[in-house]
């Protein structure tokens, strides 16, 4: 029966089938939550709020995965290639994947990904990357998507981070660096994220250097000026870590953030 079909009458009058329609028990159904993590630049702590994100799922009973679909700069240990953001992200995850769908294109270099991918005669693309997000969807009730360096960083000769993001039709949540210049970074990606279509439905400011001059200053003009909600600022941790960092968060800000739950 097709979602179109109408309700089946039997023969008797009164016998009328009254279960709920496919389309009924799916709009019955929680929106799952999904989200793309970006930020002003690169070593800002995309990591770390992704991996708190995580944290924060995980601790609501809620089935999650993260997802680096590119990552540059990788190690051999025990004969297995690492990437320190990749773990991180796996290590904060109750649902756990091969490597081939959480980073389909895990390359050695730590350079730009599209140089580091041409030293490999890799060519980066987005169809392994969407068809490894449907994988990783239909095992997870939650997606955390983090993007290589800022919004803009090249994969291919035609094809970069805010292409992936845009074929990917995720929510995003900007990460902030603060220090020196943050305040231009910061306004410019937001452009660039809503010029892409994007929705932009949260940020966080992220404590990148000690003792920063005007520290405060720069996060109450950002937050003048993003029309978007601020879900916390995180100070520079002694430990970092996706719980230490996650107690400084409201992740409850963000569209279809799920309600505790039980696995």
């Amino acid at each position: 029966m097709s979602l179109d079909d109408p309700l089946i009458v039997s023969n008797t009058a009164d016998a009328v089938n009254t279960s709920p329609q496919p389309a009924a028990a799916a709009s019955a159904l929680p929106p799952r939550f999904s989200c793309f993590v970006t930020g002003t630049d690169t070593e800002i702590g995309k990591t770390l709020i992704s991996s708190a994100m995580l944290h924060a799922l995980v601790q609501r009973g809620v089935r999650a995965c993260g997802m680096k679909p590119v990552a540059a700069g990788a190690e051999l240990r025990d004969g297995r290639w690492h990437n320190d953001d990749c773990d991180q992200l796996a290590a904060a995850s109750n649902v756990h994947l091969p490597q081939s769908i959480t980073t389909p294109f895990l390359l050695r270099e730590a350079a730009a990904p599209h140089i580091a991918a041409a030293l490999e005669g890799v060519t980066i693309a987005a169809v392994p990357i969407l068809a490894a997000y449907v994988e990783m969807n239909a095992a997870a009730d939650a997606t955390v998507v983090e993007g290589v360096g800022g919004f803009r960083v090249p994969l291919n000769d035609d094809f970069d981070t805010a292409d992936l993001a845009a074929e990917l039709e995720l929510p995003v949540v900007l990460v902030v660096g603060l220090r020196l210049g943050c305040i231009s970074h910061a306004l410019l990606t937001v452009e660039a994220i809503a010029a892409r279509g994007l929705k932009l439905v949260g940020w966080v400011a992220n404590e990148t250097v000690a003792d920063m001059a005007f520290a405060d200053e720069n996060v109450a003009a950002l937050a003048q000026r993003i029309d978007a909600p601020l879900l916390g600022r995180v100070p520079r941790l002694a430990t970092p870590g996706a719980q230490a960092a996650a107690a400084h968060l409201d992740f409850t800000l963000l569209p279809n953030w799920p309600a505790h739950t039980k696995l």
